[in-house]
């Protein structure tokens, strides 16, 4: 009877063990592992197998993070206070590293931004900086105007293909017109209607 405890205990005690000692590490994360805080490497993507105690990994994500740095107060070049926040992308290349050099690489990345944010917006005056927003702005609006003229050249391009489209548009508009509740409709006429009736009455002339 003893020696079944016994038998039970130790199997009970192995799956324990084992199951401690397999790790399922995806394929966007790496086990930086340290044995007796000795580092022997990083490990993964798959079935990892640590010795139990002896070994201590911890777990680093390599996918690209998002993240958002807090709104800073700025002194500019010309002594104007300027409030501004930004958006930082980073991820990490060498999970050993992120993990013995840094005792927090995403704090530690966080405050480098804020201070690179002040570092840099801080030698600028703010007329630059101002006229930096006002050409990303004009740059957006160029992009917008592109796409727009890039789909009426196609919806042109359909159109001319099948001239029966343009009818088709045409009675939807005058539908669109039609369920607001207006006093006043403005039904536009297209000039291909006009020279069919123009047409038309010059045959019953001659």
């Amino acid at each position: 009877m003893t020696s079944l405890y016994l038998l039970v205990f130790v199997v009970v005690f192995g799956a324990i063990v084992l199951v401690n000692a397999i790790r399922v590490v995806r394929e966007y994360e790496r086990l930086v592992v340290f044995r007796l805080g000795r580092l022997i490497g990083t490990k993964g993507p798959g079935l990892v197998l640590l010795w139990p105690v002896i070994d201590r990994a911890v777990k680093v994500g390599l996918r690209t993070v998002t993240m958002d740095v807090p709104p800073q107060d700025i002194i500019t070049r010309d002594n104007v206070t300027v409030k501004v926040n930004a958006v930082i992308y980073f991820r990490v290349i060498d999970a050993s590293q992120a993990v013995v050099q840094v005792e927090n690489f995403l704090y530690a990345t966080s405050q480098i931004a804020q201070t690179t944010l002040r570092s840099i917006l801080g030698q600028q005056e703010l007329d630059e900086l101002l006229s930096e927003r006002e050409r990303r702005a004009k740059v957006i609006n160029a992009e917008g105007e592109y796409q727009a003229a890039a789909r009426l050249a196609e919806a042109a391009a359909v159109i001319g293909r099948e001239p029966a489209a343009l009818q088709l548009r045409y009675l939807q508009t005058l539908a669109e017109i039609a369920t607001e509740n207006n006093s006043t409709s403005i039904f536009p006429v297209p000039v291909d209607f006009l020279r069919a009736f123009m047409s038309s009455a010059e045959r019953s002339k001659s």
